[in-house]
C-alpha cells in the first residue's frame, strides 16, 4: 500500500463522511420521521438509506475500482484491493429518539486490515479520523484539528467504562460486562460509535460491545490504534472480523480482557 493510494482515499473519506452526516441532520428530531424495522428488529429510516446512497454515489464516482460494503445496500465488488465499509447512521436508536450521540462511519479496508477510519458525529459537529501511519485527529466545530491521544489512566479502578446498552441478551457476556462495570470507577451507556470516539480522545478508558457487525467496527481500528489505544475482539485479537469489540486506552486492556476472555 503506497501513500499515493492511501492519502487520496483518506482525504475523501473525511469529506464524504461529513457530507453524509450533514444529510442526516435534515431528518434529525423531525416529528414526521418514519421508522421501519429490519429482519433483525433494528430500526432503519430514510436518513440511513439516503446517507448511504450519497456515500456510494460519491465513492463510485471517485474510486470506481474500489469495492463498497454498506449496512443498507450490501456489497458492490471491486478490483483495486480496497474496500469501503459504510455505516450511514451508527446508533439509529439514538437518532430516531432525537439523541445526538449517533454517527456516520466510513472505513477503508486493504489486505484484511482497516487502514482508514472516520467517525463523524453530525449533531455535535465533532469528528475523529485516522489512517495507518498518519495519527488520529479530532475536530470540533470552528476549531482546527488536534492530535487525539488516549488517556494515561492505568487502572480499571480509576477508569470510565462505556457500553451501548445496559442489557445483553447473551447471559455470559452480560455478566462479564457487569463485572467490568463493577470494577471500574464510573460506568455509563454513552455508546455506539460515540463511545469509541471518547476513548480515542482520552475522555474514557474502555468501550465494549458484545455484538457488532463489520460496518460497526471497521472504522474503529485505525482510530483507536493510531491514538495509542487498542481495538480487539473479546479474546484480545486485534481484528475487525469477530462481530464484537473491546476498545481501551491500552493501559487497562489486560484487566478488561481478563473478564471478557471467559465469556
Amino acid at each position: 500500500m503506497h501513500a499515493s493510494e492511501l492519502l487520496p482515499r483518506y482525504e475523501f473519506a473525511r469529506q464524504v463522511a461529513n457530507e453524509a452526516g450533514r444529510l442526516t441532520l435534515d431528518y434529525y428530531q423531525r416529528d414526521d420521521l418514519a421508522v421501519e424495522f429490519k429482519g433483525d428488529s433494528s430500526p432503519v429510516t430514510v436518513a440511513d438509506r439516503g446517507a448511504e446512497e450519497l456515500l456510494r454515489k460519491r465513492i463510485a464516482a471517485e474510486f470506481p475500482e474500489d469495492a463498497i460494503l454498506g449496512e443498507e445496500f450490501g456489497e458492490q465488488p471491486g478490483t483495486s484491493g480496497y474496500r469501503w465499509i459504510l455505516d450511514p447512521i451508527d446508533g439509529t436508536k439514538s437518532f430516531v429518539h432525537g439523541v445526538p450521540l449517533y454517527g456516520t462511519l466510513v472505513a477503508v479496508e486493504h489486505q484484511q486490515r482497516s487502514v482508514i477510519g472516520v467517525i463523524e458525529i453530525p449533531a455535535l459537529k465533532e469528528c475523529v479520523y485516522a489512517a495507518a501511519g498518519q495519527g488520529t485527529w479530532h475536530v470540533r466545530s470552528g476549531e482546527p484539528p488536534r492530535r487525539a491521544e488516549v488517556s494515561q489512566c492505568d487502572r480499571l479502578a480509576d477508569a470510565l467504562v462505556l457500553t451501548s446498552e445496559a442489557y445483553c441478551r447473551l447471559p455470559s457476556r452480560h455478566e462479564a460486562i457487569g463485572q467490568i462495570q463493577q470494577a471500574a470507577h464510573i460506568n455509563r451507556t454513552w455508546g455506539d460509535c460515540y463511545g469509541y470516539l471518547l476513548v480515542a480522545t482520552g475522555r474514557a478508558e474502555v468501550m465494549i460491545d458484545p455484538i457488532m457487525a463489520l460496518w460497526d467496527v471497521a472504522a474503529l481500528q485505525p482510530i483507536l490504534e493510531e491514538a495509542g489505544g487498542s481495538l480487539t475482539n473479546w479474546h484480545g485479537n486485534p481484528t475487525i472480523y469477530s462481530s464484537e469489540a473491546v476498545a481501551t486506552n491500552g493501559r487497562v486492556m489486560e484487566e478488561v480482557l481478563a473478564f471478557t476472555r471467559g465469556a
